[in-house]
């Protein structure tokens, strides 16, 4: 049995100092596509991590919300990977960014429409059955109104949930940016999200758009968490209980040390109880 506390999500400049951490219930989440390859040096330290702690794998380009197929060979380097690693947890984002064969740099958003309902639908189970287990699916950022939706969105994301049987990752900063950016209530979201089938929980910093200001927020991960964030962390632990917690940060990395401040902080908010995963 493991316990899942905070984590945080890891980056090669951190592999010696996550080794050595001994923090209680700590686990780090990497990006699947990074290891995908066989061997190498990346590989090795991943392995050496997982002898120590509880390592989660997130996607970012299988394309679940997109009108083409997936892609079989990505499918299948990630069935391998999970075979591997054995990670506690596997996750993946609402959203496409693959068409006509060719990988867009960005997690693109669609119309929430019934028929890609069902088209994502499929998608989630076949990467289920590929993996043999279930996944989670994240909640995207937003950075505009979108025409065309015929359901909400966590109308949509229930819907998902309850038809697979995969869970949901609910990252609290892309709330926060997407109301802001669509002229939305990050509160009422969070209160309204079905806690019972949330089984991750994603915290990240972001900026002001260089031209717009505070208006457009971007989901950077390349500062600490808002305050404005934390306050929607404590208001869904409030009504949830603890659930995995991870501090993303991609970009502008600081020293370990500093990021374990920001895991500690999470996990004095978690505690004293840890999600408990077979």
């Amino acid at each position: 049995m493991t316990s899942l506390g905070a984590g945080l999500g890891l980056k090669p400049e951190h592999f010696e100092d996550a080794v050595r951490c001994g923090a209680e219930a700590m686990w780090f989440e990497v990006h699947a596509e990074n290891y995908m390859g066989v061997g190498g040096p990346r590989r090795a330290w991943l392995e050496a991590i997982r002898r120590e702690h509880p390592i989660s794998l997130h996607g970012v380009s299988l394309s679940l919300a997109g009108a083409e197929s997936l892609d079989g060979a990505t499918l299948a380097a990630l069935a391998a990977l999970v075979r591997d690693l054995q990670p506690a947890l596997v996750s993946e984002h609402l959203a496409w960014s693959r068409f006509g064969g060719d990988y867009l740099p960005d997690l693109l958003p669609f119309p929430r429409t019934r028929a890609t309902l069902q088209e994502v639908c499929d998608h989630v189970a076949q990467v289920q059955d590929a993996i043999g287990r279930s996944i989670a699916i994240e909640n995207p950022s937003h950075y505009l109104r979108l025409p065309g939706h015929e359901l909400g969105e966590i109308e949509f994301l229930t819907a998902i949930a309850r038809r697979t049987g995969c869970s949901l990752l609910l990252d609290l900063n892309n709330v926060h940016v997407s109301a802001v950016n669509t002229g939305t209530s990050a509160s009422d979201y969070v209160d309204a999200f079905p806690v019972d089938l949330v089984s991750e929980v994603h915290l990240a910093g972001h900026r002001a758009d260089p031209m717009h200001g505070d208006r457009l927020l971007i989901d950077s991960h390349d500062a600490p968490v808002a305050p404005v964030v934390w306050a929607l962390f404590d208001r869904f632990v409030e009504r949830a209980g603890p659930r995995p917690t991870l501090i993303e940060r991609d970009a502008a990395l600081p020293a370990f040390p500093v990021l374990m401040n920001e895991r500690e902080r999470a996990q004095r908010r978690l505690a004293p109880m840890e999600v408990t995963f077979a």
